[in-house]
């Protein structure tokens, strides 16, 4: 009966060293992984560098920027050339009933040159809008980019996860195959019944089918490392829980997700965008002031009437004040107003929504912290426990199924740490993206960081130019 002990403790250690090697936090075993390996760091490194969504986002905030040179282009003059060239028959019947006829050619060649003085403050304004909108889209790619982050911490822990539990499945079939081959080598020793053998073969044939879908999973999220990650997983590194940047209390995730959670700026942002709006269009109902400055010359040319020019240059100021425009303007102005008040709403709301969100991922962060211990106990008691079963079947207390529920309750526990160690650095990871600081300063990646006003200052103050700054 010394095959009992011999089996489990076999495969215990088996089932020790498969775990330690696929998890990478597993039971605080220290492990050693070749230069090759990829960490969680540059896996995020590469996310940021090459994550679809978040460049797509990035070339939507430099089209934002453009709003700002747009706005200020009323400030600047306009100019306007134009050239006219044409054909004209004329016939004229003279006093004497004669008739002249002649063909002219006329041409005429001109500039304007129009100056906005004054427009109800609506150029102003209209920068300041432009501006608050480049403000809320940074803010808003911030937060797309710690989406991402995010999304490829998810990504990296679970392929790591899913690679510790195909490990454990097979480790679970091993010990039932070696189980069912000792059950059927003691059936023809007569010392166990074919009930035995049939739950052996019922358990292996369980064991088998979670392997499947082990691997099945496994091969689903390396394909989703792929997509948000930009490569397959190759050999993963530990990842580890990043509590070192995070509050040290809920009351400080709370202040952190109102100041910081780009969310919340994006929204405060979008009120200030909604606020000067309003004075945008009331600044239809107020005077305007232009000066235009004209030079022309015109052209008649023909070989029996002679030549015939005119040049003109004039310099015209117009002031102009709107009596009443249908009520267009009144109705923009209350528009505007109403938006204001739905953007304040709407401000309230993701404010809630950050407190609440900063509330879920603390709790869940410090009860993945109890979990992961929970988990390690309890490992370590089903090892305990399963060694004792095999002993006391070994004495002949035990039975074939007492050792087989024994073994499954190990892999239920083996798999219920690999996930808590997974939703452990998951949810440390969510508090840092709920108070606003996942991104690369924070966390320190190897890889230059993208600044968003660099762009900004590129187009500002451009006075023309058809080129974006990158050369397109």
């Amino acid at each position: 009966m010394v095959w009992w002990t011999g089996l489990i403790s076999s495969v215990a250690k088996t089932a020790r060293r498969s775990l330690a090697g696929a998890c990478a936090a597993a039971i605080s075993i220290a492990l050693t992984f070749p230069a090759s390996a990829e960490g969680l760091p540059e896996a995020l490194a590469k996310a940021y560098q090459t994550n679809p969504q978040l460049n797509a986002e990035r070339a939507r905030q430099r089209a934002t920027d453009e709003n700002v040179p747009a706005a200020l282009a009323g400030y600047r003059p306009q100019i306007i050339a134009s050239l006219g060239v044409g054909m004209q028959a004329v016939r004229n019947l003279l006093p004497d009933n004669t008739i002249q006829t002649a063909t002219l050619k006329p041409w005429t060649i001109g500039v304007t040159v129009t100056q906005n003085l004054f427009n109800g403050f609506r150029t102003a304004n209209s920068v300041r809008v432009a501006e608050f909108q480049v403000k809320s889209g940074r803010e808003a790619l911030r937060n797309v980019g710690q989406g991402v982050l995010l999304d490829a911490v998810t990504a990296y822990t679970n392929v790591l996860a899913n690679q510790a539990l195909v490990a454990a499945q097979r480790t679970n079939v091993d010990f039932l195959s070696q189980t069912l081959d000792i059950t059927n080598k003691r059936l023809n020793a007569g010392d166990v019944t074919p009930t035995d053998t049939a739950q052996a073969e019922a358990r292996l044939s369980r064991g088998r089918a979670d392997l499947n879908a082990a691997e099945v999973n496994l091969a689903v999220s390396e394909a989703t490392y792929a997509q948000v990650i930009g490569n397959p997983p190759s050999r993963l590194s530990p990842a580890a829980p990043v509590d070192r940047l995070l509050p040290r209390s809920r009351e400080d995730a709370i202040s952190l997700a109102l100041q910081g959670n780009p969310a919340v700026l994006a929204a405060s942002y979008d009120v200030d965008v909604a606020t000067t709006t309003i004075k945008v269009a009331e600044g239809g109902l107020l005077p305007s002031v232009t000066l235009q400055g004209n030079a022309s010359r015109s052209r008649d040319t023909d070989s029996t009437l002679g030549t015939k020019g005119t040049d003109q240059a004039s310099i015209l100021g117009q002031i102009s004040a709107p009596i009443y425009d249908g009520g267009l303007a009144a109705a923009e102005t209350r528009q505007s107003k109403e938006i204001a008040a739905q953007s304040r709403l709407v401000l309230d709301q993701i404010r809630n929504q950050s407190r609440t969100a900063a509330i879920g991922a603390w709790v869940s962060n410090e009860g993945a912290k109890i979990a992961v211990s929970a988990s390690e106990a309890e490992v370590r008691a089903a090892e305990i426990a399963l060694k004792g079963v095999g002993r006391e079947a070994q004495g002949g207390q035990r039975t074939t199924v007492d050792v087989l529920n024994s073994q499954q309750d190990l892999t239920l526990a083996r798999a219920r740490l690999i996930g808590a160690q997974r939703d452990r650095v998951i949810a440390s990871y969510t508090l840092l993206s709920a108070i606003g600081r996942l991104d690369v300063k924070t966390l320190k990646l190897n890889t230059p960081d993208y600044l968003p006003d660099v762009h900004y200052h590129q187009v500002r103050d451009a006075w023309h130019g058809l080129r974006t700054p990158s050369g397109q």
